[in-house]
């Protein structure tokens, strides 16, 4: 089998995975908790809870999980991560305390840290090199870009058929055939390919970029950035269901306003894969960036219209996605080709963290006044913040000396 055909290969199984890791431990997350909450009696708060907890342990994990990938262990990495996912739903399915419930939760959010966009996007890079992953990282968040159309509906529809019990079960299926299909796909063989380097000699260039990139002002901009785009779309993803039902629609509008996202985020990515190339991140990045606040500032005045909040979230979904390929492609653009795995793990480290916090923090603020208002204003300023780092971020690197060559 020719390599360019085990690439396209290595990029649909990769895709894949994104629709079911997203799908599973992210966009599930809400609508399974929301319908557990009933009839356990817990607050919104302690349902929450988890969501903050797995995501702080993810935060430590984002730095080793891009190291295991630089050094070639994708397929143990993402394999085994979808396999361990498995048995934690099936694990979540039993739950009759809060005690269980946490730690089943909290251990399925750390792994977002192996089995999200990054880890894939790594293991891609590893594969052709992170200034050949342009295109291949932008047809992965084409698959990524259905997974709330597909399993929102989805969970929805096991949720009013059985319970959230055997939705939880159905989950655990997803991701026993995900870890089959890396195991499959993701080859010893071919994930050590393109290193072309002495492991020694290149973990000790690799230190030596890392040092390197901490004593740039571009990259600690990004870090802002990155940190509060993740916090912002943690906390709306997170609440966009219960935030929905507040401003006035009802489920079937809710969860059809949602699965517009999906469609938008893929019809965004299709627009870069055909114009993409002509432009550089670094552009793409600053137009997208300057999109989201206005769409958080007439949701709040618009939210009773199921047309209005349909459009909102169609541009939603459209910056989104072209967010997802930007933010994947900044470092080797705007930074080193270098340590791609290890330094996308250092700047996703503070983003995890964000997006550890922000749901539990939303759950908060909304417990104040009861009132998800505080919340959208509070999405808001984070997504202008986002905007103004990028901006300078953009504008810093491009008369940043570039890194030296090792």
């Amino acid at each position: 089998m020719s390599a360019s055909r085990n690439e396209a290969h290595l990029v649909a199984a990769l895709g894949v995975g994104q629709i079911c890791a997203w799908g599973t431990l992210y966009y599930s997350y809400p609508l399974i908790v929301e319908a557990m909450m009933p009839e356990l009696g817990w607050t919104r708060e302690q349902a929450y809870g988890p969501a903050t907890l797995g995501l702080l342990l993810a935060a430590l994990l984002t730095y080793p999980v891009g190291v295991a990938i630089d050094r070639g262990y994708g397929k143990l990495v993402l394999g085994g991560s979808s396999l361990l996912a498995a048995g934690l739903f099936l694990a979540w399915s039993q739950v009759e305390s809060l005690a269980a419930f946490y730690l089943a939760a909290t251990l399925l959010g750390a792994l977002q840290a192996s089995t999200l966009y990054e880890p894939a996007f790594a293991v891609l890079a590893r594969r052709v090199g992170s200034t050949r992953a342009r295109q291949g990282v932008t047809h992965i968040t084409l698959w990524g870009g259905f997974a709330s159309t597909v399993f929102i509906p989805a969970v929805q529809y096991l949720l009013d058929l059985w319970s959230w019990r055997e939705a939880l079960v159905f989950l655990a299926v997803v991701n026993a055939l995900l870890a089959l299909l890396y195991v499959w796909q993701i080859r010893p063989a071919l994930d050590h390919q393109g290193g072309g380097h002495d492991p020694r000699a290149q973990a000790l260039r690799d230190r030596v970029v890392l040092r390197e990139t901490f004593r740039k002002r571009v990259f600690w901009l990004l870090l802002v950035a990155m940190f509060a785009y993740a916090a912002a779309f943690s906390a709306f993803t997170f609440h966009m269901y219960p935030m929905l039902l507040e401003g006035g629609l009802d489920v079937g509008d809710v969860v059809l306003a949602l699965a517009v996202i999906g469609p938008a985020q893929v019809a965004g990515r299709v627009v870069i894969s055909m114009f993409g190339d002509r432009i550089s991140v670094r552009r793409i990045g600053c137009y997208t960036v300057a999109v989201l606040p206005p769409v958080f500032l007439v949701l709040m005045w618009f939210g009773e219209s199921f047309v209005a909040v349909a459009v909102l979230c169609a541009i939603y979904g459209a910056a989104n996605g072209i967010f997802t390929i930007v933010r994947s492609l900044v470092v080797p653009e705007m930074i080193t080709p270098h340590a791609y795995g290890a330094l996308n793990g250092v700047v996703n480290l503070p983003a995890t963290l964000a997006r550890a916090a922000a749901p539990w923090a939303t759950a908060v603020l909304w417990s104040v006044g009861h009132s998800y208002g505080p919340v959208l204003w509070a999405i808001t300023l984070t997504f202008a913040l986002l905007a103004i780092a990028f901006w300078a971020a953009a504008w810093e690197s491009r008369r940043a000396i570039s890194i030296p060559q090792y």
